[in-house]
């Protein structure tokens, strides 16, 4: 008798097929899954799926750890900058944006960070006092999106199109300049290249609203664009870290 005895090959074969005919077409997948997993075989139906999923999966994680490591906030530990990055809509508050350190860079005790990127002329003394300074300079928004508010004597896209920019002078100890570049200027050989991390105290004074006001004091904007796009951060009263980058040459010293 042929009862209970398993049918042969082909007629699975021809059962499985019959079965599957009769089903609909996600039932038909995971009856050719199931049957691939018999086989020992990866399964087509959901291998890509699979191994896309974990890519993706692979990918975010590196990306967020690269995020991670780029955006991690590390509180400056110079007498000048303490806390939390100040921010209007966040006034008088204990909590923020901590302050961000750049362990590349020196820091000074008022809370300036900058990295020498050219020595300059070492025979050349650095200015003293009074004495006239004339430097080129780059500027950006470094606590929001690093957008440039100046380009360094040449044109950067469509908002910076005069070409023969002139220097920025103003005398050492003046008070006309902002801190940050009287600070650093005061021990620079001509020649000299700086990049300034410029925290709100050291960059542009207070205007009658009690924000940053570009107008107050130099280097300002040379473009129009340029005024802009430092005025939408600096008198922003949003949440919006208001930290500046300078890229600063001193160009000549005039000995007074």
């Amino acid at each position: 008798m042929m009862i209970g005895r398993a049918p042969a090959p082909a007629a699975a074969a021809r059962t499985t097929s019959s079965a599957v005919v009769g089903q609909r077409p996600a039932a038909r997948r995971i009856v050719a899954a199931r049957a691939a997993a018999d086989d020992g075989a990866p399964s087509a139906a959901t291998t890509p799926i699979t191994t896309r999923r974990a890519a993706l999966a692979s990918a975010a994680a590196a990306a967020a750890l690269l995020t991670a490591a780029a955006t991690r906030p590390q509180t400056a530990r110079a007498e000048g900058v303490k806390g939390y990055e100040p921010m209007a809509a966040l006034k008088d508050k204990d909590y923020g944006k901590s302050r961000m350190r750049y362990p590349d860079y020196e820091t000074t005790p008022s809370g300036l960070q900058y990295k020498e990127l050219r020595a300059g002329d070492a025979s050349a003394a650095p200015p003293k006092s009074g004495d006239g300074c004339v430097i080129d300079f780059d500027g950006y928004t470094i606590g929001y999106y690093g957008r440039p508010f100046e380009a360094r004597n040449k044109p950067k896209g469509s908002s910076f199109v005069d070409d023969d920019k002139d220097y920025y002078r103003f005398s050492l100890g003046s008070g006309t300049t902002i801190p940050a570049i009287e600070e650093a200027v005061a021990d620079m050989r001509p020649g000299a290249i700086r990049r300034l991390i410029v925290p709100v105290e050291l960059g542009y004074p207070p205007g009658k609203n009690g924000l940053p006001d570009s107008r107050l004091k130099g280097p300002r904007p040379t473009t129009f664009a340029g005024q802009r796009a430092l005025d939408f951060v600096l008198q922003n009263q949003g949440l919006i870290d208001k930290t500046l980058l300078f890229d600063v040459e001193l160009v000549r010293v005039d000995r007074k």
